[in-house]
């Protein structure tokens, strides 16, 4: 019959303390990768903006040149409203 192996009050200590460090690192994986994820997400939502606001500049100065192409045929055709 073997003989059970006596555990130190040290080497409990250092055992139980792996453990734990074992466990808070892998939360703390998950969370970073639900960091990473979160903030991919708003790289993509802020590509997103930068695009919608791109096409409303260009929609004003459209709008503007327009607007200015229009005065100028008016002005020069002396219509009055």
């Amino acid at each position: 019959m073997a003989s059970k192996r006596k555990i130190t009050p040290k080497q409990y200590t250092e055992t139980a303390t792996g453990i734990r460090l074992s466990v808070h690192e892998k939360l703390c994986a998950e969370r970073m990768q639900t960091l990473i994820d979160t903030i991919k997400d708003l790289r993509k939502d802020v590509n997103d903006l930068k695009a919608t606001v791109n096409k409303g500049k260009g929609m004003i100065a459209l709008l503007v040149f327009l607007g200015g192409v229009a005065a100028t045929i008016l002005g020069y055709l002396k219509l009055k409203f």
